[in-house]
């Protein structure tokens, strides 16, 4: 399984590449990777998420479900103490802390999914994302825009968060899309990878490498983000025998500890931007993350194997 990682993220680093490339042979600028970023999040990733939930809802599902939400939910609990001892003992400031507790779940969960274990098991890795968004438009923009209070409606008008309701609703009704529609969310979900790849290589290519290597709180969070927070929650998987709650719980864990080990959310640079707090320190964080992610994910995809 580790290998199998390791050779579909190099895959998807590949694609990553292109973008790099078109953007340092002046084809593109890296400004324009914003359409494929609006695309990506308005409608790939939506029709992602709808056609996970285009299955069968049987007893063994449903309770696969249920174990990924309450995994989501007990990682999300843990990553928000574990934060508020890092900000005690380490300093880190609001910025760092959203950068280790949120991870990029989203763009390279699905695709990583979709090829490791197949289409069925990327309805596990929404229960991940759905939680994720609901505690990032509530503790994240808290956090990132200093103020109190939670934004309900950018929550709930969230366009990953109402493509999740509509997928649950059509799978609990057992509303199945048209053939001719559900070709075309299928085709559409299908270019994930690619589309979310090739816009962060375009991202990378105006990136100041040489700024981010010289900065050592950026090394510091993201030994926090892939290593420590990830083999802190293995150690949590192993210990609550959550594995065994569950017929194949041990793989709908592997999904959600795969979303816990993925790079600092690109939400957050987002989030940091528009509240104008420290954008070029997350983006760093993420660039960072992004590439040595390709090391840290296989190895504890093997730990998890070893151990669980």
């Amino acid at each position: 399984m580790a290998l199998l990682l390791f050779k579909q993220i190099l895959s998807l680093f590949l694609i990553m590449a292109c973008g790099f490339l078109i953007v340092r042979l002046r084809l593109l600028k890296s400004s324009d990777s914003r359409m494929l970023s609006v695309l990506s999040i308005y409608l790939i990733v939506p029709c992602v998420i709808v056609k996970a939930f285009q299955i069968e809802l049987t007893e063994q599902v449903r309770n696969g479900f249920l174990l990924a939400v309450v995994a989501a939910v007990g990682a999300h609990i843990c990553l928000l103490f574990i934060s508020f001892v890092l900000k005690r003992l380490l300093g880190l400031d609001a910025v760092e802390r959203a950068s280790v507790i949120y991870s990029n779940a989203g763009n390279l969960v699905i695709p990583l999914v979709t090829a490791i274990l197949g289409d069925e098991w990327v309805i596990y890795s929404s229960a991940f994302i759905c939680v994720q968004q609901i505690f990032m438009w509530t503790h994240g923009q808290m956090i990132l825009s200093g103020q109190r209070g939670v934004n309900w409606k950018k929550l709930f008008l969230n366009v990953n968060v109402i493509s999740i309701a509509l997928g649950l609703a059509f799978m609990l009704l057992h509303v199945r899309l048209p053939d001719i529609l559900y070709s075309s969310v299928s085709a559409l979900a299908g270019t994930i990878g690619p589309v979310s790849m090739i816009m962060l290589g375009m991202l990378l290519a105006e990136v100041d490498l040489k700024r981010i290597v010289r900065n050592g709180r950026v090394y510091l969070v993201t030994a926090f983000r892939l290593i420590v927070t990830p083999l802190i929650m293995l150690c949590l998987i192993k210990i609550s025998g959550l594995a065994g709650a569950v017929p194949q719980g041990r793989t709908i864990l592997y999904v959600s500890f795969l979303a816990m080990m993925t790079p600092a959310a690109t939400m957050v640079t987002q989030l940091s931007q528009l509240n104008e707090n420290r954008p070029d320190f997350a983006s760093s964080v993420n660039v960072m993350t992004t590439l040595l992610c390709v090391v840290t994910m296989p190895l504890l995809t093997k730990a998890f194997m070893s151990w669980i």
